[in-house]
């Protein structure tokens, strides 16, 4: 079965998850230079079938673009699809993914330790 790359696209670097077989569960991959972005998904598309791309969509919270990192997401995303034209890519807004997934470990009990006190 194929899988979903996940990408928190960067300027220097980019951030990488992958999910399970069965698409459930997404786990921490790498972090890459950016620049090597491509290399580095050359040869890791060697190796797993990858269906889909999930890239973050910068937005700022008035609902606009982050224009700087969008277009060298845009020039990443031409560039790939040209040497990957099967796998589909999907962009996902991601301006509330961070506080979602800190409120998240709270609730699992895995935030901050507390200093134990003597």
């Amino acid at each position: 079965m194929a899988k979903i790359l996940g990408m928190d696209y960067g300027k220097i670097i980019t951030g990488l998850s992958i999910t399970d077989d069965k698409k459930i569960f997404a786990f921490g991959l790498n972090a890459v230079k950016t620049k090597k972005l491509m290399n580095f998904l050359e040869y890791f598309l060697v190796y797993e079938k990858i269906e889909k791309i999930v890239i973050g969509l910068p937005k700022k919270l008035n609902n606009q673009k982050e224009i700087s990192i969008e277009t060298e997401i845009q020039r990443f995303i031409y560039k790939f699809h040209i040497k990957y034209p099967k796998i589909l890519i999907e962009r996902l807004d991601e301006r509330f993914t961070s506080k979602i997934a800190f409120y998240t470990m709270i609730q699992l009990g895995l935030g901050k330790k507390k200093e134990e006190k003597n």
